[in-house]
């Protein structure tokens, strides 16, 4: 019984999360996800997806395995079958919402000069790769108004490797009929900061670029403690 004298969730047959989540449903429709805190919007996201059960420890859990609500979202599947209670039709939905951001990430920058909206840029990279455990290697390939003909993942390599062919980056790129290019690859490690192998990857692409008519805008390292422009660090 409720201090009123009523019969409280478990009482009435209801488990007692489903006034928890009453009440943060009526928080993010007063506040929206920015007044919600991280553990908290992943919640939100599990009741579809575990109706039966109560999901804020499951989502604690994945915060204090993973670190913060987007590393969650990247975390491979692998490593979220060790959270209790994520099974791998909840797992398989998590990347469906993940993929589902992701493309809205990607939709931002679409037909748009890439220069003038540079940190939509950045947080497309980083929405994109971030959180992977191998090292990938894509190219964002543009038209003569700086425009997104097409975005690839070139090669996915190792934790710490990825290889690259300058010339094959060139030939794609005219197959595209790209006239400049953004090189974006990861560190899995988590440190955005420049190998010597990719400047010199980046300058040998410049390099053959150039004398095509093909400009090699940047070469951005994604990293989860932030990014490195190798333009910006004046490296090529």
């Amino acid at each position: 019984m409720t201090k009123g004298g009523g019969l409280d969730d478990s009482a009435a047959g209801q488990p007692h999360y489903h006034g928890h989540r009453d009440r943060l449903r009526e928080r993010f429709a007063t506040v929206g996800g920015a007044g919600l805190q991280d553990y908290e919007l992943l919640e939100l996201l599990l009741f579809r997806l575990l109706p039966r059960r109560d999901t804020k420890p499951i989502a604690k859990a994945m915060l204090e395995r993973f670190g913060s609500f987007s590393e969650a979202l990247g975390a491979p599947p692998h490593l979220l079958e060790e959270i209790e209670g994520l099974g791998p039709t909840a797992i398989t939905d998590l990347k469906v919402i993940l993929a589902a951001a992701q493309r809205i990430g990607r939709d931002a920058i679409q037909n748009k000069p890439i220069l003038s909206s540079w940190s939509e840029v950045i947080d497309y990279c980083k929405a994109q790769m971030a959180y992977e455990t191998k090292e990938q290697f894509r190219i964002l390939f543009l038209d003569k108004k700086n425009r997104l003909i097409a975005d690839e993942v070139q090669q996915t390599g190792t934790v710490d490797h990825t290889p690259v062919y300058p010339r094959e980056v060139i030939k794609r790129s005219l197959e595209l009929s790209a006239t400049a290019l953004v090189l974006v690859h990861n560190h899995p490690s988590g440190d955005p900061a420049p190998s010597s192998a990719d400047i010199q990857m980046t300058r040998q692409i410049a390099e053959i670029a150039k004398p095509l008519g093909i400009s090699l805008h940047d070469h951005i390292i994604i990293g989860r403690s932030g990014h490195a422009s190798l333009r910006g660090m004046k490296l090529f």
